[in-house]
C-alpha cells in the first residue's frame, strides 16, 4: 500500500486542502488533481457514484498526483469495504452522532485487531503482487484515514465520546446539515450555527484529532484554518459555477 501523505500531514499538525466532486467525471477529478489539491473526496453521499464510478475516479487521482478519499452514502461495513477494496485511502462516514457509530466506522475500516474489515486481494493491496497480505493489513491499519462527520447538533453534545474513539483521525464538520438540525436550514453562516462550531473548535483544540470541514474560496478557507481546522474541502461544482459566473458577468455586464 502507498503511504499516504494527507494522513501523515495532519498528523504533523499540517493543512491540507482538498476538492469534492460529487458527479462520476474522472476528467474532472484529474484537473482537480493537477491544480494541486492534496486531496480528492470523490463523493458518493451526494453524487450518483457507485464503486464503478469511483474507481475510474481514484484511478485519476492517482494519476494527477491527488490522494483518492471517499465520502460513503451510509454507515455499512459493506459499502465501505466495496470503497476501501478498489483503493480509497480514506472513508468518511456522514451523520455520526454517538462514539458506538463510530466505532462501527473504524471497525469496517480496520482489520484485526483493530477491527472486522474482510480480508481479501484487491486493487488495494495490488492483487499480493508486491508485499505478502499479512504485511498489507498492517499498512492499511495503519495509513487508512478515518472520518467522521458531524453535521447534527446532537454530535455536538457527546462530542468528547466520538473523538476518544481510538482510530477516528478527523472530525469533519458539516455546517450544512448542522444548520439544519438546529433548525436554520440553508443558513450555515446563521450565529448560532457559527457559535456551535466554534464551540466544536475549543472542545477538540488539544485532540490529536484533526477538524475537517467545508469552504470555497480562498478567503473562507483561511478563515476556516485560522479557526484550527486542518482539512478544507472545496467543492468542484460550486468552483465550476463560480467561476463561469464570473467570466460571463465579466463579458454581458
Amino acid at each position: 500500500m502507498t503511504a499516504n501523505p494527507v494522513k501523515q500531514a495532519l498528523i504533523n499538525g499540517e493543512a491540507v486542502i482538498g476538492c469534492f466532486v460529487q458527479y462520476p467525471s474522472p476528467i474532472t477529478v484529474e484537473i482537480c488533481g493537477h491544480s494541486g489539491f492534496d486531496f480528492i473526496m470523490i463523493d458518493c453521499e451526494h453524487g450518483p457514484m457507485g464503486p464503478e464510478s469511483a474507481y475510474t475516479m481514484m484511478l485519476a487521482a492517482e494519476r494527477s498526483g491527488s490522494v483518492p478519499l471517499v465520502r460513503v452514502p451510509m454507515n455499512h461495513p459493506s459499502v465501505i469495504l466495496r470503497h476501501l477494496d478498489i483503493g480509497a485511502a480514506g472513508i468518511m462516514v456522514p451523520q455520526i452522532n454517538s462514539a458506538a457509530e463510530a466505532e462501527a466506522v473504524v471497525h469496517a475500516v480496520k482489520y484485526h485487531p483493530e477491527g472486522r474489515r474482510g480480508v481479501a486481494g484487491g486493487r488495494a493491496s495490488s492483487w499480493g503482487i508486491h508485499q505478502p497480505m499479512s504485511e498489507y493489513v498492517k499498512d492499511a491499519n495503519r495509513d487508512t484515514l478515518v472520518m467522521v462527520q458531524i453535521e447534527n447538533i446532537k454530535a455536538v453534545d457527546v462530542l468528547p465520546e466520538i473523538m476518544n474513539v481510538p482510530g477516528v483521525d478527523v472530525l469533519y464538520v458539516g455546517p450544512n446539515d448542522l444548520a439544519q438540525s438546529m433548525g436554520y436550514p440553508g443558513r450555515p453562516d446563521h450565529p448560532e450555527v457559527q457559535k456551535v462550531i466554534d464551540q466544536i473548535c475549543e472542545i477538540t483544540r488539544d485532540s490529536p484529532v484533526q477538524l475537517g470541514t467545508v469552504a470555497n474560496s480562498a478567503e473562507t478557507i483561511n478563515h476556516e484554518l485560522s479557526r484550527g481546522f486542518r482539512m478544507v474541502g472545496a467543492n468542484s461544482a460550486s468552483l465550476l459555477a463560480e467561476s463561469a459566473q464570473t467570466v460571463l458577468n465579466g463579458v454581458r455586464r
